[in-house]
């Protein structure tokens, strides 16, 4: 599959599917976390604070690598290898406002730390392939 989100798989932004974040550390070993995202058509968005491992390793190395597995069918996935081609704090509060209200139901992202600066990363997608 080429560089766009397959639409027999799109549903999957629609629904609660955690995607696992692949990075990649300094020295070269990579790390996963599962982050909440949405898809605005173009780029696979995501949010963060601002220092944390992944947001470093993102800022230093652009490639990543996402999975999101169908909750409601665990043999059905999807694997997106792209870039992050941006990253912003203009917006990002909104963002995962709106990503809480996907995933919790809840108006306001209730997990905020004092002082933390969030971040939203767009990632455009390089090469995808799944299981239908």
């Amino acid at each position: 599959m080429a560089n766009e989100i397959p639409a027999e798989f799109l549903d999957l932004f629609q629904k609660k599917a955690f995607a696992q974040l692949a990075t990649i550390m300094p020295d070269g070993q990579p790390q996963v976390t599962p982050v909440w995202c949405d898809f605005d058509g173009t780029h696979i968005r995501i949010g963060s604070a601002r220092g944390r491992v992944k947001d470093q390793n993102m800022r230093r190395d652009p490639r990543v690598t996402l999975t999101l597995q169908d909750p409601d069918n665990p043999y059905r996935y999807l694997e997106v290898r792209g870039k992050v081609v941006d990253i912003q704090e203009k917006g990002a509060a909104e963002h995962i406002d709106l990503l809480t209200m996907k995933y919790l139901g809840l108006d306001k992202f209730p997990y905020n730390r004092p002082g933390e600066v969030r971040v939203m990363y767009k990632i455009q997608p390089v090469h995808c392939s799944g299981i239908k």
